[in-house]
């Protein structure tokens, strides 16, 4: 078992692992993922990539496991837990979250996570659609550079840990919107490339009808493109407004945790993950 690391080496491990379970991730996402994080690559007897498990430290006290794939040869064979132990004996102290596969449920239940809820992996190719009317007393705009102050502390809030690093790499690579309510943001929705598409996300908002506001536009700058939002809002609203969209409900993960429950249920909450291994 060795240390990802960086670099093309990594990367090319990462990717062959990702392959084997069919995850939508290319060589620049993965990159994303060892620039922010840790962790370990197994390999089998000849030096194969055969599992990888990461975590990403988000301030002082929490972190996000993530990236953690066995090959379905050797899902029997002990490899993820020996991956998994090492991930929580780094993280000794913190609390931690992460979104398990419904083939990892059983090995996170057994090390001690408990489920908090279901993350729909909303995707597909986007479709015309019309933009909500205005929510009275909201002012939506493009993000700007200027905002990034705002955007961290709305995320710290709503996340329910400090992420800066995490941030600005999605600033950087992101474009997207804001809305504001006198004068100061108090909602947000980036979008990049990702997968085999676009990925929206993080997405901030209030509720429902603040994150349609968000979403809508970038949705519609898509439209007849291949389009990815991951939610862990549980409103049947929302998820209609995005299956209209043509973005239909792919799959579902469970959000896990050890250690208090982080996330804000009130104000600003996070409509739409970075990705699965960032939260």
């Amino acid at each position: 078992m060795s240390s990802p690391g960086t670099g093309f080496g990594a990367s090319a491990n990462c990717v062959s692992t990702t392959v084997a379970v069919f995850w939508p991730h290319r060589t620049h996402d993965l990159d994303v993922f060892l620039s922010l994080g840790q962790g370990y690559i197994a390999l089998d007897e000849i030096g194969r990539p055969i599992g990888s498990a990461m975590y990403f430290k988000m301030g002082s006290d929490f972190a996000m496991c993530g990236m953690m794939v066995t090959t379905p040869r050797l899902q029997a064979l002990g490899a993820g837990r020996r991956l998994l132990r090492r991930i929580l004996k780094d993280c000794e102290g913190r609390d931690l979250r992460l979104s398990a596969t419904k083939s990892g449920y059983w090995l996170y239940e057994s090390a001690g996570f408990e489920p908090v809820s279901t993350i729909r992996q909303q995707q597909g190719i986007a479709c015309p659609i019309h933009l909500p009317e205005p929510v009275a007393g909201l002012a939506l705009r493009p993000l700007t550079a200027s905002d990034r102050e705002a955007i961290h502390a709305l995320d710290r809030h709503a996340y329910g840990a400090t992420r800066p690093e995490v941030l600005d790499v999605m600033l950087d690579l992101s474009s997207g919107v804001v809305v504001e309510r006198d004068g100061a943001v108090c909602g947000h929705a980036m979008m990049r490339p990702f997968g085999k598409g676009i990925v929206i996300g993080p997405v901030v908002a209030e509720n429902d009808r603040m994150a349609m506001q968000l979403c809508a536009p970038l949705i519609q700058q898509c439209e007849g493109r291949f389009v990815r939002l991951d939610t862990p809002q549980q409103s049947e609203h929302f998820k209609v407004f995005l299956s209209a969209a043509g973005l239909g409900v792919f799959d579902t993960v469970t959000e896990m945790r050890m250690g208090p429950f982080r996330r804000a249920t009130d104000a600003a909450q996070i409509y739409g993950l970075v990705a699965h291994s960032l939260g």
